[in-house]
């Protein structure tokens, strides 16, 4: 007997706990549909934030190669009085492009070059047949 009374109070408290989560349940699941939740609100708004941090990079992007365009620009007006494409000792080669002065060939310090020496003209072709 001792048993059974056992069993039923086991029985009964499992309905009873049965019965209060149904209940607890009800209640989050009412409470889930009266507004967005978090979850949704995150999905819905993952494209325009995907969207965001991009812009947001690509101005970054922008704004450093801006300023390092503007720190490599430099004058090149006075580059064209510099006479060394001229010069006989001027090679348009990577490795060394003034055999003479290498320093300072093609810059504003070689308009005044000591060294320069000009090409020999070259006769035109129909002169030397004529």
């Amino acid at each position: 007997m001792y048993v059974e009374e056992i069993l039923q109070h086991k029985v009964a408290v499992n309905q009873k706990l049965h019965r209060l989560t149904q209940a607890e349940s009800k209640q989050e699941y009412s409470q889930q549909q009266e507004g967005l939740n978090i979850s949704d609100l995150a999905i819905a708004l993952s494209p325009f934030s995907f969207v965001l941090i991009w812009a947001f990079f690509l101005f970054i992007f922008h704004k450093i190669r801006t300023h390092a365009d503007n720190k490599i620009a430099f004058s090149i007006n006075g580059l064209h009085q510099v006479p060394c494409k001229n010069c006989q000792f001027f090679s348009n080669n990577h490795y060394l492009k003034c055999a003479v002065k290498p320093d300072i060939v093609l810059t504003e310090a070689a308009i005044n070059c000591s060294e320069y020496c000009p090409k020999k003209a070259k006769l035109p072709r129909n002169k030397l047949f004529s």
